[in-house]
């Protein structure tokens, strides 16, 4: 059915995105959300499903009752949403799986499973770029991790080397397992080729594995480019949580011959035909053999209500909207003297999605990112924002001018305070005053940075705290008070009736 509204009503259908605060100047303001990158704001339809399925709600893997068939059509309905949106060529060589409370968990899953698949191939190709979620898991389980090198020079540091990455391939011929990288990264928002890329894995008999949490809420993401399996990415991981659905589940989508003929990495309940005292019998039914226990069902459900909706919009509007709001962001940083930008900043170079990390000169990042919420009620986020080795990349040229050396054995101790920066990032409801309102407190710190540094204490491991402004997360939000209000609320309630 064709979706009526325009984008613009969907940008306006968020919760959160009218929140006020008030700031130290005096000012009761919204808030301008610009950390998207982490946690996205949730969608208010799809809540809407998920709080009307609840109306019904039971357990799955039952067919007994009205509840438990609305429940199971509602959780298959969320995989086919998942399946819809990748748009595998061949349904059949695909499944989608929903588990644990992000990508995280599914990343440490396909680590676990395919290193155990092929152990005589003990190398594992892991992109510089990557979020510590898509590294570690590769370095506890396989044998070697070999790190893929980007192009480009710090700061301005392009994409993954497609040169570099096939001379790893020639080097380690015959003992690379999988390739693991990101779609987009996290830190940067710059984009790899990951169909190409897959393209150079097969060519060895390698797996290509993608870490999609940055990139699905804001570009088309099709298993296959031009729909022939040399191109077919292998494996797909990503949150929900930064797609619109806070509380969702991860989703995995996987190449079912992948995980065939292995015993599943996690057991429990659903997903075994018979259990005696002797012995247990494994369902050779995908997904649920791959989906251990109750399944966060309410939050799936959710999730695939965003992914029906994103579908509707296209994914095409939505990142041409990003984008034309991504190269403002980008065009007034550069204009500000005193900026600098991680990555390299040229669109047509280099594609990166709506993430954008900066530093200002002689201002720690703890400073600029506090004092754009306390003065400008703009959220950001500052630091490594997990993907350590790939920001000490960036900042290796000046930190070297700060006489620290970032491969010391003490490097952190000695450059925590520096080791970092601040990021903007972008969602579907981002609009031009979110811009403005951030451009504007950079350039108010940097025309007045005596002034500010004057307003804080650092406490040396990079955090800034306003010396007079103070307001407790408790006096915003009190979780047991607002429990006091809707339980003394239930009392008036039921003495009325």
């Amino acid at each position: 059915m064709p979706f009526d509204s325009s984008l613009n009503d969907i940008k306006k259908d968020f919760l959160g995105i009218a929140t006020r605060y008030r700031v130290a100047n005096g000012r009761e303001t919204c808030r301008h959300y610009l950390d998207s990158a982490a946690s996205t704001l949730e969608m208010k339809c799809a809540r809407q499903i998920a709080d009307e399925l609840l109306r019904h709600y039971a357990n799955t893997h039952s067919q007994a009752h009205f509840s438990a068939r609305i429940v199971n059509g509602a959780y298959d309905w969320a995989h086919q949403q998942v399946l819809n949106f990748v748009r595998p060529g061949d349904l059949r060589r695909h499944i989608a799986c929903l588990a644990g409370a992000g990508s995280t968990a599914l990343l440490n899953r396909l680590a676990r499973m395919l290193t155990a698949r092929r152990p005589e191939r003990d190398i594992v190709l892991v992109s510089l770029m990557e979020h510590h979620a898509n590294d570690l898991p590769h370095r506890k389980h396989a044998r070697g991790v070999v790190h893929i090198p980007l192009t480009g020079e710090a700061p301005a540091l392009g994409a993954i080397d497609l040169t570099a990455l096939e001379r790893l391939l020639e080097q380690y011929r015959d003992r690379v397992n999988y390739i693991a990288i990101s779609a987009a990264s996290n830190v940067t928002g710059i984009v790899n080729p990951v169909h190409g890329i897959a393209a150079l894995a097969h060519a060895h008999d390698a797996w290509v594995v993608v870490d999609a949490s940055q990139f699905i809420a804001h570009a088309p993401l099709a298993l296959s480019d031009n729909g022939t399996v040399e191109r077919e990415l292998d494996a797909v991981a990503f949150s929900g949580h930064k797609l619109y659905a806070p509380g969702s589940p991860g989703v995995m989508v996987v190449r079912q011959i992948l995980l065939e003929g292995q015993e599943p990495d996690e057991l429990g309940g659903g997903m075994v035909d018979d259990v005696s005292l002797s012995n247990y019998q494994i369902t050779g039914y995908f997904p649920d053999r791959e989906e251990a226990g109750t399944p966060n069902i309410p939050g799936a459900v959710q999730l695939g209500a965003v992914l029906n909706v994103l579908q509707r919009i296209g994914m095409g509007s939505i990142h041409a909207a990003e984008q034309r709001l991504l190269r403002r962001l980008l065009t007034g940083l550069l204009a500000i003297p005193g900026v600098r930008i991680y990555g390299d900043p040229d669109l047509d170079r280099t594609p990166r999605l709506g993430v954008v990390s900066f530093n200002l000169a002689g201002l720690e990042h703890g400073l600029v990112a506090a004092m754009l919420n306390d003065y400008h009620n703009v959220a950001v986020r500052n630091g490594c924002f997990c993907a350590h080795p790939y920001v000490r990349e960036l900042l290796k040229p000046e930190l070297w001018e700060l006489d620290l050396d970032p491969d010391a054995d003490d490097a952190d101790a000695l450059i925590k305070p520096w080791q970092g920066m601040v990021r903007a990032s972008l969602g579907l409801y981002s609009t031009d005053a979110d811009i403005d309102a951030l451009l504007n407190g950079v350039h108010d710190l940097l025309a007045n940075p005596a002034y500010y540094r004057a307003q804080y204490q650092g406490d040396g491991a990079g955090n800034f705290c306003h010396r007079s402004f103070t307001v407790s997360a408790k006096s915003l939000f009190d979780p047991e008070a607002m429990l006091d209000q809707a339980l003394a609320s239930l009392s008036v309630s039921t003495d009325v009736l």
